[in-house]
């Protein structure tokens, strides 16, 4: 399984890259707010980070575009930034023939904001290279995940699409397991949901005990 960070901080991203070599990174308009940088900057900046990698970088189309004609020219325009760049699309229904579009043109996009595994199916049989489900939205809303994710699983692997599924708006570790579990492709997540996902307190635990054993045994 890949991890990916759910980030737009460029020092994060830096970070995660060099700490645990994290895999690519997604995007998002709030991300992009809370970076304080305008749009255009924190994704050349984002770029540069990944360059000569295979890493992606999912950056997402303006949310106001809900028509093929406002899409596509802005997703073309992003996608000529950054070799690394995927282009995300918001799962409503007129996405499905921009992601078709782009396909042809060799572009790649993640089609994200999927809720429901009918959304990722249409995704998939467009041409998605990435599709998104949200699980911890649907979570705080005491709705199930698991499920979810693994009928999007069966479903690409039923028919063989090339699509890759990453499981998005992940909060915690059990999520990032129960997706690995599932055959998830990706997960992406904030850094701290990795730091605290990599952290138990039973190793500090053991850890703090076992620095008393050594501390009083001697060295030679």
């Amino acid at each position: 399984m890949q991890f990916f960070l759910d980030s737009a901080h460029v020092k994060e991203i830096a970070y995660a890259i060099d700490a645990f070599q994290i895999d690519g990174v997604t995007t998002n308009p709030r991300h992009i707010q809370a970076s304080g940088k305008p749009f255009m900057t924190v994704i050349r900046e984002i770029a540069s980070l990944v360059e000569g990698t295979p890493k992606t970088v999912s950056v997402e189309v303006n949310p106001h575009f809900t028509t093929y004609e406002e899409m596509l020219p802005e997703a073309e325009k992003l996608a000529a930034i950054s070799p690394n760049f995927v282009i995300k699309l918001q799962c409503i229904e007129p996405s499905f023939k921009v992601i078709e579009a782009l396909a042809r043109k060799n572009i790649r996009v993640n089609c994200t904001l999927i809720f429901s595994a009918m959304q990722a199916l249409q995704a998939m049989r467009s041409g998605a290279y990435y599709i998104s489900p949200f699980v911890g939205w649907k979570e705080a809303n005491g709705e199930e995940t698991r499920a979810l994710v693994e009928d999007i699983v069966t479903i690409r692997d039923n028919y063989d699409f090339e699509t890759q599924i990453i499981v998005a708006a992940v909060r915690n570790a059990r999520q990032i397991v129960d997706s690995a579990v599932a055959g998830a492709d990706i997960v992406t997540a904030g850094l701290a949901v990795y730091q605290e996902g990599f952290q138990h307190p039973y190793t500090l635990d053991g850890i703090q005990k076992f620095c008393q054993f050594w501390d009083a045994t001697p060295y030679e």
